[in-house]
């Protein structure tokens, strides 16, 4: 059992730390503080135990069998259906395009497969604020006319009609491998006429009104079904992706007679797969109560100030987005107490003022610092306006990130133990991307310790670092889809002929 640990520069835009130069400055000397015992006892539920995370994984399972079992109506787990039934087997070959819609830049690629093998180009384009809040049909102009541009510059416009993979990050709810409609907004982007549309048949129609670019839109996903596909193409057992970064999800290859939602699927061949990736949407489990156990007074602070109370209250304890602020409302109210900076709140205080990069970067202080100088810790709350710092202080806090980075990790194992026990496969590999588990110095070493303790039976996994779900992954799709076509072609073909004869 392993997983990959990236010791890589941290990138601040992906909101986790830096390697910025410290001042060499030093707070008082440590001292043992009766102040350690008082926050040791006060930060005691934010340490969860074995048997909660059980309960968390017996719940879960729950929540995603309500979500398998109905449509996306009242239950808290989504379980969108992805119409992916098949990883890659090493056979596909050919060119494929793939387009990544996610934000206010958008990416084009060309990827040319032949057998393990990818060669990939690609280019980034804006999409301008007038288009982000205009017409529908000017986007999906805008988006057609960047693809000409990137065909032409790479001389693929005179090619045979290229499959595409679609990856569009927003609320998707989707009939068909290429049929999606937008469900609402994200992201800043309020295009008219495209909520409640089919993006796919948008794009399509744009790319008709040129006439001049032929593309065959094969897929449509989101990144965390890239995230997977992108890893099966080197490791065939990934049945597993996940995302740890600004948000959290997660998608698993489940067996169709476990969908009840999907009983009597055909796909467009008329054939019925033994297989399908569900995309759980998991970072809403425990809207619906099921996490109020395990929640703190602090997690309750932190959404109540979020953009939306009430929900994603799962993806609020792990990621990226909220581990700073889950950090921050701690400290703040152990300041308030008198347990921290002399009882000095105001510089903590500030909402959003203690970034996730800040909790990475005191987590490397501990890992990093052996005589426990905390040179990192104490420039970081002198930055924020912090006075009076003691070496005290710098250690409850570094003790404060610590509880929050194992908390998230913790819970991630969780949800990542209950998929592989759910899937009862002997070898799984399970894909990973994210700026958290990409960047966080024990964020991965931790998530798989804690699975290794929470699977049962003889189960063997990996986890693997993802390369590019979006781009590549969409690609991936696209190229299985079209595998997957010919295959059942060629066995209509066949099955016809044979009954001719």
């Amino acid at each position: 059992m392993s997983s990959i640990v990236c010791h890589l520069p941290i990138d601040t835009q992906n909101g986790i730390a830096t390697d910025a130069r410290i001042k060499k400055q030093r707070p008082p000397p440590l001292v043992v503080s009766r102040p350690r015992d008082l926050i040791q006892e006060a930060c005691k539920h934010l340490s969860i135990s074995d048997h909660q995370l059980r309960r968390i994984m017996q719940l879960m399972e729950k929540s995603m069998e309500q979500g398998l079992a109905t449509s996306t109506k009242n239950v808290a787990v989504k379980m969108l259906p992805t119409f992916v039934d098949s990883v890659p087997n090493g056979t596909e070959k050919g060119d494929f395009l793939a387009l990544d819609l996610g934000g206010t830049n958008f990416r084009v690629l060309h990827i040319k497969l032949e057998g393990k093998e990818t060669k990939m180009t690609g280019k980034i384009f804006r999409v301008p604020e007038s288009i982000m809040r205009g017409t529908g049909e000017a986007l999906f102009d805008h988006i057609a006319d960047c693809m000409a541009k990137f065909m032409e510059e790479n001389n693929l416009k005179d090619a045979t009609k290229l499959p595409l993979g679609f990856t569009f990050s927003f609320p998707c709810e989707q009939d068909g491998l290429t049929k999606g409609k937008l469900v609402t907004w994200t992201k800043g982007f309020k295009a008219s006429g495209v909520e409640g549309a089919d993006v796919v048949t948008m794009l399509r129609d744009a790319c008709h009104r040129r006439k001049d670019i032929d593309i065959d839109v094969v897929a449509l996903l989101n990144d965390t079904v890239g995230t997977l596909m992108a890893c099966a193409f080197q490791e065939n057992t990934c049945q597993i992706g996940v995302i740890v970064g600004t948000g959290t999800n997660a998608c698993y290859m489940e067996r169709l007679d476990r969908i009840p939602k999907l009983a009597g699927y055909v796909d467009e061949h008329g054939v019925t797969p033994e297989e399908m990736i569900i995309n759980t949407e998991w970072g809403a489990f425990g809207d619906d109560g099921a996490l109020d156990f395990l929640r703190t007074k602090w997690d309750d602070a932190v959404d109540r100030e979020s953009i939306n109370p009430g929900q994603h209250l799962y993806e609020k304890m792990i990621s990226g987005m909220y581990m700073g602020e889950c950090a921050r409302v701690v400290l703040e109210d152990l300041a308030k107490q008198g347990l921290l900076f002399g009882g000095h709140s105001d510089a903590i205080s500030v909402p959003h003022c203690f970034p996730t990069k800040f909790v990475s970067e005191i987590d490397s202080d501990l890992l990093e610092d052996d005589d426990r100088t905390f040179q990192k810790t104490y420039q970081i709350l002198e930055d924020i306006g912090v006075e009076m710092i003691t070496a005290n202080d710098c250690a409850n806090v570094a003790y404060v990130c610590s509880l929050i980075s194992t908390r998230a990790a913790h819970l991630t194992a969780a949800g990542i133990a209950m998929l592989l026990n759910r899937i009862n496969k002997p070898h799984v590999t399970v894909g990973v991307d994210g700026s958290v588990y990409r960047f966080h110095p024990t964020y991965p070493s931790l998530l798989d310790a804690k699975i290794a303790e929470l699977i049962v039976g003889d189960i063997e996994y990996k986890l693997m670092l993802s390369e590019d779900g979006s781009g590549r992954g969409a690609a991936l799709v696209a190229a299985v889809a079209t595998r997957l076509k010919e295959e059942k072609l060629a066995a209509m073909s066949s099955a016809l002929s044979a009954s001719k004869q």
